[in-house]
């Protein structure tokens, strides 16, 4: 009797990421669990509200999943494009230094729902995913075969909302970045060439490495804010935490505090996990005989 209590179901855990990302869809772990025992206790003892919130908790914790999954894309686009521009603007010059400079100033000057608006609203997903899958083949040319692929069934919202978190987190590391280069002793570059290194192996192998050591702090602080900023898909109708937990608000309850003391605690213990995590590999990976 106990077994089947306890015992998941297997098909409430085999979602497909499209069903993930869809706010319409709910897969039920409460009812593949069945704990009844459970939903009387919070009725009981915690009242109605909290009864109608565990209901729903499945529902909330599959937006949770969105927001996981969007910050970890958004971070890994803010990475690609951050670090080579923090890059560019130590040891580059010219028109390239310029360009990157003044494309962060206005990326970082720009409200990210304008941003996120616009790139729902006005930029032409199909030809980012054309020139997604174009960039894979090139890495596929120069590489090898990758384990990656231009994902087909992923909603426009999801992508709209990784291209202007990605972005916009770009602009910040990039600065985060570049802090970091500044910060190693330019005493290292030329000890570097005085043993036969090219300017990019020093780069490359001397400098590049205590930079990126050095940056965990900066990075650990824009990691928790991409995972905050990942509500504000809610604005073009991206199913994640924030979203569905207005799905909610919108039914007849009036459980409405009760819903958002919830998804803050979710949002605390992705935060509170995330920085715990950022903060180990802190001390890690830090360079010896520097403090953490």
């Amino acid at each position: 009797m106990l077994g089947a209590l306890v015992e998941p179901s297997v098909a409430a855990l085999a979602v497909s990421l499209s069903a993930l990302l869809d706010p319409s869809v709910s897969v039920s772990i409460a009812d593949a669990i069945q704990p009844a025992f459970l939903e009387g206790f919070v009725s009981t003892y915690l009242g109605d509200d909290w009864q109608f919130v565990y209901r729903n908790a499945d529902y909330l914790l599959w937006g949770a999943g969105v927001t996981v999954l969007l910050t970890l894309t958004s971070i890994l686009l803010g990475f690609i494009a951050g670090f080579p521009a923090g890059a560019i603007e130590v040891y580059g010059s010219g028109y390239s230094k310029a360009f990157v400079r003044k494309t962060g100033v206005l990326i970082r000057g720009t409200p990210i729902l304008v941003i996120m608006i616009f790139t729902y609203f006005v930029l032409p997903i199909e030809i980012v995913l054309v020139a997604a899958e174009l960039g894979l083949r090139a890495l596929e040319f120069v590489l090898g075969p990758t384990p990656v692929a231009v994902p087909t069934d992923v909603p426009e919202a999801f992508i709209a909302a990784t291209i202007a978190l990605g972005f916009r987190s770009a602009a910040y590391q990039s600065q985060i970045f570049r802090g970091a280069l500044q910060s190693v002793d330019d005493g290292q570059m030329e000890a570097a060439r005085s043993i036969g290194m090219s300017r990019l192996e020093a780069i490359r192998h001397v400098m590049v490495p205590q930079a990126m050591r050095r940056s965990v702090p900066g990075f650990q602080n824009e990691f928790t804010i991409v995972l905050k900023d990942t509500s504000i898909a809610f604005a073009i109708g991206l199913g994640e935490l924030l979203k569905r937990s207005h799905d909610l608000f919108i039914q007849e309850t009036t459980a409405v505090l009760e819903v958002i003391i919830f998804i803050s605690l979710i949002y605390f213990v992705l935060t509170f996990g995330t920085n715990r995590l950022l903060d180990y590999l802190s001390y890690r990976f830090a360079i010896p005989g520097e403090s953490t």
